[in-house]
């Protein structure tokens, strides 16, 4: 009994620290989901075998998807027009970070692992991306992208009909931002919301259970700790949200900041299934070069984070949390009432029915959005 009171009491403090951060996430993700140009994300994507990999990784970087959600954003980007080292990239920088898990990963952890992250995935994403290219064929480079311009407000438009042009001001800003509000709090905390609380409750567990001395034996640096993180990370499935109040557990408990960076950058990244789906996407030497450039990319990051801490004489436990502490209690405690009024739905459904669905599904998608309509979360943007 005592073990349960710990771990909720634990998870709760968790809560606390990142709901406002959470929500400022979700806020963002739904904002980029309207406001962001589909025909320019997908001109930018198909060709080129370096910078349409640079482009690639840096779009991914604020997109909250998961290792299972990103795959059918990848095959829409394919769809576009957009090459394989761009996809890849794509698929890698893209459930390796996000503004929701940058904005917890600052609230939960400090500012260096809040630049390491996401820094860490557009260098992964882009060695793996280059490789693809260059060990690919040219023809791959000369297929004009098509882009999905179906509005994202209610598909009153597909962009074919009527012209982006015309149907540029039909929706005023206020629908559009409501637009997006409606799919952050419904698609996106939808899909990411039970995996968020598993998450709390691990790292309420593993705070209150596992001894300090034993990750510190085992797991306090060094190519060793990297490499079991790494192998702890890959098969995992987990978000990129839900694995920062694990990570920061980690840390609390003694694990090295980049070790934990480590599984930060693996666990959301692949999955036993997200693998098997990229196999038949892009083929065998894709996936080849995607969990190598992974793994050599988490494990190269953790030891230079961890060089990093040790040069300046930080200890990543004493600094973790402390970036809440800018914030009142009553900032924290009206954020996490929100974030649990719309967590009720998303969790009820969760347990009654469980399921692995992508943030790319939309209501958008039943009125006729199409098969490209699920390519990314703004893929039916209206350019601006």
């Amino acid at each position: 009994m005592n073990l349960i009171i710990k771990t909720m009491e634990e998870s709760w403090a968790l809560l606390l620290e990142a709901a406002p951060y959470v929500l400022f996430g979700l806020l963002v993700s739904g904002l980029l989901r309207v406001f962001l140009s589909p025909s320019a994300v997908a001109a930018h994507l198909g060709k080129g075998r370096f910078l349409s990999v640079f482009k690639a990784g840096l779009l991914g970087i604020p997109l909250p998807l998961c290792s299972c959600g990103v795959l059918p954003a990848a095959v829409g980007l394919k769809k576009q027009g957009a090459n394989n080292g761009a996809a890849t990239a794509f698929l890698i920088s893209t459930p390796e970070s996000g503004v929701d898990s940058i904005a917890i990963t600052y609230a939960l952890l400090d500012p260096i692992m809040t630049v390491a992250r996401p820094v860490a995935a557009f260098v992964t994403a882009a060695m793996a991306g280059i490789s693809e290219n260059l060990l690919g064929k040219r023809d791959d480079f000369r297929q004009e992208p098509v882009p999905d311009l179906t509005c994202p407000v209610d598909s009153c438009c597909d962009g074919v009909d009527c012209s982006p042009e015309i149907h540029r001001n039909h929706h005023s800003p206020h629908e559009k931002v409501k637009a997006g509000v409606r799919f952050a709090l419904g698609d996106v905390w939808g899909d990411m919301a039970g995996w968020f609380f598993v998450g709390l409750l691990l790292a309420g567990l593993i705070t209150a259970l596992v001894p300090e001395r034993i990750m510190a034996a085992y797991l306090g640096g060094g190519m060793l700790s990297m490499l079991v993180m790494l192998a702890v990370g890959v098969p995992l499935y987990i978000c990129a949200t839900a694995s920062t109040p694990i990570a920061a557990a980690l840390i609390m408990k003694g694990v090295s900041p980049g070790a934990a960076l480590v599984f930060l950058l693996a666990g959301p990244s692949t999955n036993v299934t997200s693998l098997t789906v990229l196999f038949g996407i892009l083929g065998k030497r894709a996936t080849a070069i995607y969990l190598a450039a992974i793994a050599a990319g988490a494990v190269a990051f953790g030891l230079t984070v961890d060089a990093v801490y040790e040069a300046l004489g930080l200890s990543a436990g004493a600094m973790v949390g402390q970036a809440s502490e800018f914030l009142p209690d009553w900032v924290r405690w009206i954020s996490v009432a929100v974030l649990l009024l719309i967590s009720i739905r998303p969790l009820r459904s969760a347990l009654r029915w469980p399921r692995h669905r992508g943030v790319h599904e939309h209501p958008a998608d039943e009125k006729g959005c199409g098969e490209q309509a699920n390519a990314l979360p703004t893929a039916c943007a209206t350019p601006t």
